[in-house]
């Protein structure tokens, strides 16, 4: 037992060093190609993450393969600080995409979103002023409107069957309450009359195809749906994660309870 769980964490270190190294070139080969704004958003925390599973694979592998207690206590203190968070943030993950829903519309195939059904956090720290422009850039980097702008659909009733994602529902179209009339999936005619509803988004929307609705409070709806969706996701993945990495902690636990009982070994016998 006493080697298995020395050679168990040697095996885990190695592999989690290997992947601390690809995180660190990533990172570096997106500053030096200076890609989009969506890339480049992607560069800190890649490096972040790659120089702290470089730092914490270290630590084991001198704590396991030369048998020093000391980086293995260091080892086992940041394994327990990333359980901690780990619970942490699946807890809140949870608590806060648990508002907000869809609203299904009369003879429509998708659904719609209001902006005050999520969590104020959400609103606040997500779709914030200063995060809302970078969001915006990638979405109209990923053009995301652009199936339904090339879809061909041939009539109204075609479009309103389509099956469309929060995003493209909230950002590609106006809002079904602004009564405006549809000429294709991204071209829509504001009635003489003006829209049927005074909202800000029957205001913000345009045919521009670079604008569209996304200033739209319900395209920052249909963001935050997305979001919750794969907030709810990631709650199961890290639960998965953290289960693994209890079992790495367990292991570390027994690798250090045999560096201390060499230790002790060696101190009889040199008495």
């Amino acid at each position: 037992m006493v080697r298995v769980s020395n050679a168990s964490i040697t095996f885990l270190n190695i592999v989690t060093l290997l992947l601390s190294l690809v995180a660190i070139g990533a990172s570096i080969w997106v500053g030096v190609h200076q890609g989009s704004v969506c890339h480049n958003v992607l560069q800190r925390p890649l490096l972040i993450s790659g120089l702290f599973l470089l730092v914490v694979s270290l630590f084991g592998l001198i704590g396991s393969c030369c048998k020093v207690s000391f980086f293995l206590w260091i080892y086992l203190a940041v394994m327990f600080l990333l359980i901690l968070g780990l619970v942490c943030f699946t807890v809140f993950a949870i608590i806060v995409t648990n508002k907000g829903v869809g609203k299904a519309i009369s003879s429509r195939g998708y659904k719609e979103y209001r902006l005050d059904d999520y969590s104020h956090w959400l609103q606040k720290y997500v779709v914030n002023d200063k995060n809302w422009n970078t969001i915006k850039i990638c979405m109209i980097d990923a053009q995301v409107c652009q199936r339904l702008g090339g879809s061909g659909h041939e009539t109204a009733q075609d479009f309103f069957k389509e099956s469309l994602s929060p995003a493209e529902s909230g950002c590609c179209k106006p809002p079904t309450y602004c009564g405006f009339e549809y000429q294709n999936a991204t071209f829509w005619t504001e009635p003489k009359s003006g829209p049927e509803v005074p909202d800000s988004d029957c205001k913000t929307w345009s045919n521009n195809q670079t604008v569209l609705c996304y200033d739209c409070k319900s395209c920052k709806a249909g963001v935050l749906a997305n979001i919750k969706n794969d907030w709810r996701e990631l709650a199961i993945i890290n639960t998965a994660i953290l289960v693994f990495i209890i079992i790495i902690y367990s292991i570390g636990c027994c690798a250090l309870r045999s560096n201390r009982s060499d230790r002790s070994i060696r101190q009889k016998n040199y008495v």
